[in-house]
């Protein structure tokens, strides 16, 4: 009977590792949109409307149904003080933005904003979109 004997095989195949990494590259691709918002708003437009990249803080989204999400989590327009202050606990920051759709009534966001401000809550950015574009907006 004869050993069988092994070499060390000198190529690499690389194929398969392209492979993945191109599904990987694709998922992502169609993954990333999903992750910046879960909720949709139709953010009011304006001319003026400045991106403040280094700023930190909770967001605060009102739908077009007058839902609250704090950090896109849904919490009742009567309560959502407590979710609030334990996200800007966690978070240790003051600043809310927040982002109601352009739909809402006046009346509610009105309500949520003298909310906040009766928290204590100084630092409130409206997050808007710029005339003619849809992105999102820091003002």
């Amino acid at each position: 009977m004869r050993k069988r004997e092994y070499r060390a095989m000198a190529e690499i195949n690389v194929t398969n590792l392209v492979d993945v990494v191109l599904v990987l590259l694709i998922i992502f691709m169609i993954s990333a949109p999903l992750l910046q918002s879960g909720i949709e708003v139709d953010l009011p437009k304006t001319k003026t409307a400045v991106l403040d990249e280094q700023a930190e803080g909770v967001v605060l989204t009102i739908d077009r149904k007058g839902g609250i999400f704090v950090n896109d989590v849904w919490t009742r327009l009567e309560n959502f003080e407590t979710a609030l202050d334990k996200e800007l606990r966690q978070l240790g920051k003051s600043t809310v933005f927040l982002r109601a759709d352009s739909m809402v009534q006046y009346g509610i966001v009105v309500e949520v904003i003298g909310r906040l401000k009766a928290m204590g809550i100084d630092e409130l950015g409206l997050i808007t979109a710029k005339k003619g574009g849809d992105t999102n907006s820091r003002k």
